[in-house]
């Protein structure tokens, strides 16, 4: 155990210190992630000054907006783009030798830059939050433990997704157009661009048979208190339900890829 230990903290110290090294690029995806929390709260707050829209107030979107960026900077992982290229490129053979498994291999790689993606993301977050200063004087959040548990549990509905769809890259050489494509029900089933709860009730329902919700939608949901009671331990083992599905689906094509992988590009 402690072995392993050390291997997983290596892994984690060697990405994060690269992170690091060209967190030029991440800097990169802060601004894109910024244009939104910007545009989006403002846009909302407009609408919504003659009366709440779907029960948000203007106060309520500034305060949602905030906290979904911020969450999402650690949830959301996009690590299949490297995967692909990888495998595409033939460097997935050397991960196969490696004395870890490839699955806690990139697991620890994805997240010591779930780990920086916040910090660098955290100066612009306390500049929003003193930009929209007059529209949080009410603002309050639920910092439980079921809210801490959501996160967590968002960010590996989010991975084991993404690493699903990274093993199609064992398939074909061409995937990007299904990457680009996963990112158009992401943005409107996640919350991220609009909560979710203002849909109308059947595409709510229509919304939460998917795991996009799951990973940035329900943890800022419970943090700003929109969820609460048994609606909070549903969305709990729904989460832990797409964790698994994923995975095992991950661990199918994996098992079926490797036989189709011929390391092209070595």
């Amino acid at each position: 155990m402690h072995w392993t230990l050390r291997k997983w903290w290596a892994v984690f110290a060697i990405y994060f210190q690269d992170g690091i090294a060209y967190r030029a690029s991440g800097l990169i995806w802060v601004t894109v992630d910024l244009a939104t929390a910007v545009t989006m709260p403002l846009v909302w707050a407009h609408a919504s000054k003659s009366g709440p829209i779907g029960g948000f107030t203007a106060s309520d979107f500034i305060l949602y907006y905030l906290c979904m960026l911020f969450l999402g900077s650690f949830v959301t992982s996009h690590i299949m783009w490297e995967l692909a290229m990888e495998i595409k490129e033939g460097q997935f053979s050397t991960m196969l030798l490696r004395p870890m498994s490839f699955y806690q291999l990139n697991f620890f790689r994805n997240l010591s830059w779930r780990f920086i993606r916040p910090v660098l993301f955290a100066p612009f977050f306390v500049m929003l939050l003193f930009a929209y200063r007059g529209y949080l004087t009410q603002a309050t959040i639920h910092l439980g433990w079921e809210f801490w548990l959501s996160l967590v549990l968002g960010h590996l509905v989010s991975f084991t997704f993404v690493m699903m769809m990274a093993m199609l890259a064992l398939f074909t050489q061409e995937v990007t157009s299904i990457f680009e494509l996963y990112y158009i029900p992401m943005l409107f089933l996640s919350g991220q661009l609009f909560p979710i709860s203002m849909l109308p009730s059947w595409a709510v329902h229509l919304a939460k048979l998917f795991p996009f919700y799951f990973t940035t939608g329900a943890p800022t949901e419970i943090l700003i208190g929109r969820l609460s009671g048994d609606a909070v331990y549903s969305a709990l083992g729904m989460q832990i339900a797409w964790i698994a599905i994923c995975y095992f689906l991950s661990r199918l094509l994996w098992a079926k890829g490797l036989k189709h992988y011929n390391g092209v590009g070595m």
